[in-house]
Order: C-alpha cells, then sequence, then structure tokens
C-alpha cells in the first residue's frame, strides 16, 4: 500500500525570513491525522532568506538530519561545533540528554533550501553527538546512496535508530529499485523534480507512505532528487 503525501497539503508557513512547509505536525502545526510514520517525526523543507536563521534553542532525545538542496546553512551548537554544511552534506545531530543549537544562512544575497529531518531514537537521554559527512553527486547519480545508517555502514553517518535513509539524483527516464524487506516500511520524499513510484505520480514536496510493498520502483519523469528513508 502506498500514501500519498501532496505538497499542497503540508503545513504552511511564510513568516518573511523563513518560508517552510510541514510534511507532518509541527510547532504552529498540528494535524492528527499526520504526526509521522513509524520513527519519521518531522520532514520540513525550509528556505531561509540571506542573513537569516534560527537563534540558539535547545532540543533533547531527537535524531536530527539536515541534507541541504542549495546554498549553505551554518551550525553552531553547545558541543562546540561549527561548519558550513552545502550539497551533498549530511548533518546528524543526536540531542540526547539536551543540546542547545542554532543554525544560520550565512550568504550576503543567496537563500538557502534544505530539508530537515527528525528521527526518534531507540533509547533517550543519549550522550549529545555531532557527525557530518560529505557525498558526492556521483555517488548519489542513478543509484540509491546509504547517508544515514543505524551501524554508519558504507561510511554513511550513524543515528540511533532502526532506520536507514538514501539519496538519489536521477537523471531523466533513470530508474532505481529499491526491496523493502519483510516487516519494513519506507518513505519516499521527492525533494526535486518529479517521479513515478511504482505507477503513481510525485512531484516536488510530495511524499508518500510505503507499508506491505516488497519491491519499489522509483522512475525519474524529469531530472529528480529523492530521499528514501526505510523504516522498522
Amino acid at each position: 500500500m502506498i500514501t500519498i503525501r501532496r505538497a499542497q497539503e503540508r503545513g504552511h508557513f511564510d513568516f518573511g525570513w523563513l518560508n517552510t512547509y510541514h510534511t507532518f505536525s509541527f510547532d504552529q502545526y498540528y494535524d492528527p491525522k499526520h504526526m509521522g510514520f513509524r520513527s519519521l517525526r518531522v520532514i520540513n523543507e525550509d528556505f531561509v532568506q540571506p542573513g537569516n536563521g534560527f537563534p540558539t534553542h535547545g532540543h533533547r532525545d531527537m535524531e536530527i538530519v539536515t541534507y541541504i538542496l542549495s546554498g549553505a546553512l551554518e551550525h553552531r551548537d553547545s558541543m562546540g561545533n561549527g561548519s558550513i554544511i552545502r550539497p551533498g552534506d549530511a548533518q546528524r545531530m543526536s540531542a540526547g540528554t539536551g543540546v542547545r543549537h542554532s543554525e544560520a544562512n550565512p550568504s550576503a544575497d543567496e537563500p538557502v533550501h534544505l530539508l530537515q529531518i527528525w528521527i526518534l531514537p531507540n533509547e533517550k537521554s543519549l550522550r549529545p553527538e555531532y557527525e557530518e559527512k560529505k557525498f558526492s553527486d556521483d555517488e548519489k547519480r542513478n543509484m540509491l546512496r546509504l547517508i544515514v545508517s543505524p551501524n554508519g555502514d558504507d561510511g554513511s553517518v550513524k543515528i540511533h535508530q532502526d532506520a536507514k535513509l538514501y539519496a538519489s539524483l536521477l537523471d531523466k527516464d533513470q530508474e532505481v529499485v529499491h526491496i523493502v524487506e519483510n516487516g519494513r516500511t519506507a518513505w519516499l520524499q521527492v525533494a526535486a523534480g518529479s517521479v513515478v513510484l511504482n505507477d503513481l505520480v510525485l512531484q516536488q514536496g510530495d511524499g508518500a507512505a510505503v507499508s506491505e510493498e516488497s519491491k519499489l520502483r522509483i522512475t525519474a519523469s524529469e531530472p529528480a532528487e529523492v530521499l528514501l528513508f526505510d523504516l522498522a
């Protein structure tokens, strides 16, 4: 079974400095029918204007993954980490017992477009951690590249949950196939372009919850970028 979450149905707020779309309930957006999917709790698509950002704030007991689509984002946190992440980078912060951080667009003229992802951890009160890694376009071109996993497999960043995240850049008419093991589920998020998931058309911003499906065929109707979550 595949259930589509259309882009235009998401929660949406435009604060001027931040234009944001919420796939699941988040902050001021609440929809009891869309509280998350399995351990996947948040997918926010954010557009942050130049010189703006999220001031220092706190989190705990959450695995937070940031994926940049265009532009750059400057990260600082109470663990002493500071870096600028760009397209191709996967950033993971395990909030654990508590961490404070800020995220800002350091550019004077270019917006930053990103996906912020929250995944529930498999254990509370863990020690806070931070990790980031670079994945080239070639690694993702017309294939599913593992970028997040519970064991850090294949050079991916590690999270404290039985969840895997794959990224792919698809040329027009190219297809990737993912086998969903028995008892597992999946979520596909279209970050750019459009694809056909099995026989269903998905556009930019659309998501799809997958259960009781053993094989997923993702075919690009036009150049596309997708994230695929494989979830327990």
